[in-house]
């Protein structure tokens, strides 16, 4: 094993972590497969405990999962929950990747070069029901956004109702961010908790308010509609309480 982001996942993060942190039921919403871990790690808020990054790139000690792992964290358990911890040198080759920066993965790398820039993952992903209301969506491309042009203009939040026989879309209270050490993810935070129902992810097509690449480039993917809006998601929340928060 190795202090690099590829290592820490095939070694960790997939093998481990992901037995329990995969798909719409991952625990406080961190899906730590391949797909997903970076952008739901790197400059992203704990839902435990918002005021700690998860990981706050060059300082290990005060990132949530260096904490979580060393089982000194403020809320819950020692992580794996319920399983051997991790080796001291495992949690040290962490706390060294995180040290040196949280740099990507090399194919991340060499995908934000090569790659059209379109959307490479998401979290709720499309057609995901959700066990509890996520306290925040995450939308990860594969180039570096433009960070200037985002604002709560650009991505829109809706939730799905009916009216007689026409569906409708009440637009929800969000924030919108671009971390400054993960310029590839978008987070869009819910300013209210979601009730049980269906919901939207989409970003704007409108003038001035659409998500372009830092080298300028527009998205390629997924294809706008006559309005130039892209539908990212939509998913269901079965409760109507929040992911747990202290």
């Amino acid at each position: 094993m190795s202090a690099d982001f590829d290592s820490i996942q095939a070694n960790v993060f997939t093998p481990i972590c992901s037995v329990c942190h995969i798909g719409a039921d991952a625990p406080q919403g961190l899906i730590l497969d391949a797909e997903h871990s970076y952008n739901l790690l790197v400059n992203v808020p704990s839902t435990e405990v918002p005021s700690i990054l998860r990981v706050d790139p060059g300082s290990p000690d005060n990132s949530y999962i260096i904490q979580k792992l060393e089982g000194h964290a403020a809320v819950g358990g020692q992580m794996p929950l319920g399983e051997t911890p991790l080796p001291a040198s495992t949690i040290a080759f962490i706390a060294q990747w995180i040290t040196d920066g949280a740099q990507p993965s090399a194919a991340a790398t060499a995908m934000a070069t090569a790659a059209d820039f379109r959307i490479a993952a998401v979290s709720p992903e499309d057609g995901d029901l959700l066990p509890v209301a996520p306290s925040q969506l995450v939308i990860g491309f594969t180039r570096e956004l433009d960070a200037t042009r985002i604002d709560a203009q650009s991505v829109r939040l809706e939730r799905i109702g009916s009216a007689g026989d026409a569906p409708e879309t009440l637009p929800m209270a969000i924030r919108v961010s671009v971390p400054a050490a993960n310029a590839r993810a978008l987070l869009v935070t819910p300013l209210t908790t979601l009730r049980s129902g269906q919901y939207r992810l989409v970003l704007s097509g409108g003038s001035g308010a659409e998500v372009s690449a830092l080298d300028g480039s527009r998205l390629a993917s997924p294809i706008a509609d006559a309005n130039g809006e892209r539908l990212v998601a939509r998913f269901a929340v079965a409760e109507a309480h929040a992911a747990e928060t202290p």
